[in-house]
């Protein structure tokens, strides 16, 4: 069993060491101290922590938007990310509420189509991706081969913020039907669909995803017909933000074969658009969350083909960009968000300490030598002021004062004595001691003298 040394011994031999702590401490302190203050400074002022709530605007109450809202609500979730959803008339508000610095929303739905390149960059919006394509969903309770047979019909557009409206006329203008040939209503999805079982209009037009409740309903429902947009193909070459998908036959129903036959659509697509001022960290997270929602196969699209960068007006994101090229964050592949995202910032800090760093490296060690060597060399001044009180003295008093100097010298040597310092600069208190002794014989040598020259 390996002895134990008692305290005192243990006490005694940590204080011949090689290095002063301490000393240490006290000449890299002020140094430590501005570069912790320029660590924090840069860390909090050069990249700021994203924070840990998103504002999104979504869509009306039973709307493939609203649905989505709480998809993506429940994914950030365990990221430890609140996403706060608020209602809205559709993508147009979507877009008009992203416009508004003063409005509070980060990110919402848009549809294709509803905005020029110039005016999205004037308005700092920026996409982070085309989500999935919205049909054009017309429902009436006649058989309707050509749009203009709808002449003279109630028709729901839905109201203007949901941007259907300027859309659907658009298609009606192409086909050289006025809007005012036809008696359009401005009600939200929910009470139109009620409105159209009940018969109190003969249409409604939807722009939503086919996972939208009322869609589905409405595709089941004996009745109501769902309009062919034969000319699909033409339409997607008139409107490059339009594309051509196709409903196949008994894909609502297979045992019941709904539909029946194979429907051709015209579809703009959902972007999901924030304004360019998001933490580049959300919109890393935000585009990972729509690749889990969005990635699947669904009824017009193929297993990862959505989302994409293309089919999109606004300029899309950088870090969006990086993610659909397959240049996921190194550190996000392994590590949780919010740990991947701290040392991802914490580059930042080091750049900002290294212009610190390198300079203070070779200010320190000179600062710890002169700081250890002053607790010697302080003794050298009051060495210094015995020999020049010895020197300076009177013929009539040196007696007294030699005795007077030589106890101050015994105190000297006495608090030396006492003196920690590390064994790399015990050559320097071997030296002050030895001059100590220099000085007392020295004392000593003249004190006989001044004794007779007392007497005489």
């Amino acid at each position: 069993m390996p002895k134990i040394l008692p305290l005192h011994r243990i006490t005694r031999f940590t204080r011949f060491t090689r290095f002063s702590l301490r000393d240490f401490i006290v000449a890299a302190g002020p140094a430590a101290l501005a570069v912790l203050v320029t660590g924090l400074l840069a860390y909090w002022l050069v990249d700021p922590a994203p924070p840990k709530k998103i504002v999104m605007a979504t869509g009306q109450e039973n709307s493939a938007y609203e649905a989505l809202g709480r998809r993506y609500a429940e994914a950030l979730r365990q990221y430890d990310v609140e996403l706060e959803l608020r209602p809205t008339l559709g993508s147009r508000e979507n877009l008009e509420r992203l416009r508004q610095p003063d409005s509070g929303v980060d990110v919402g739905f848009v549809q294709s189509g509803s905005t020029a390149q110039e005016d999205a960059q004037r308005n700092g919006l920026v996409s982070l991706g085309s989500l999935f394509t919205e049909p054009v969903w017309l429902f009436t309770r006649k058989d309707v081969t050509r749009l203009s047979q709808l002449k003279g019909m109630r028709i729901n557009v839905g109201p203007e913020g949901t941007g259907l409206p300027g859309l659907f006329r658009t298609i009606l203008s192409v086909n050289g039907v006025e809007p005012d040939s036809l008696r359009l209503r401005d009600m939200q999805n929910t009470p139109a669909t009620v409105a159209l079982l009940e018969g109190r209009i003969d249409g409604l037009v939807f722009s939503s995803s086919p996972d939208a409740p009322l869609i589905q309903m409405l595709l089941q429902t004996p009745g109501i017909r769902l309009f062919d947009f034969a000319q699909a193909q033409a339409y997607t070459r008139r409107f490059p933000f339009l594309t051509h998908v196709t409903l196949p036959r008994g894909i609502v129903d297979l045992g019941r074969d709904i539909p029946s036959r194979d429907f051709q659509l015209i579809a703009p697509t959902a972007t999901l658009v924030a304004h360019e001022s998001l933490h580049p960290a959300l919109v890393d997270l935000l585009v990972q969350t729509a690749a889990s929602v969005h990635g699947g196969a669904g009824w017009f699209q193929k297993q990862g083909e959505f989302p994409t960068a293309s089919y999109s007006e606004i300029p899309v994101a950088e870090a969006a960009v990086r993610f659909y090229q397959g240049d996921k964050p190194f550190l996000q592949r392994y590590l949780p968000f919010w740990l991947a995202n701290f040392l991802q910032r914490m580059w930042v800090v080091v750049v900002a300490l290294g212009a610190l760093i390198i300079p203070l490296s070779r200010i320190i060690p000179p600062l710890y030598v002169w700081k250890v060597r002053s607790r010697v060399y302080r003794w050298y001044g009051q060495l210094r002021e015995v020999e020049q009180a010895v020197d300076e003295a009177q013929a009539t008093d040196r007696a007294e004062v030699y005795g007077r100097q030589l106890q101050r010298l015994n105190e000297i040597e006495e608090r030396v004595n006492r003196i920690s310092i590390p064994l790399s600069f015990a050559d320097e208190l071997y030296g002050l001691r030895s001059h100590i002794n220099f000085v007392r014989r020295r004392l000593l040598a003249l004190m006989p003298q001044a004794g007779r020259a007392a007497q005489q």
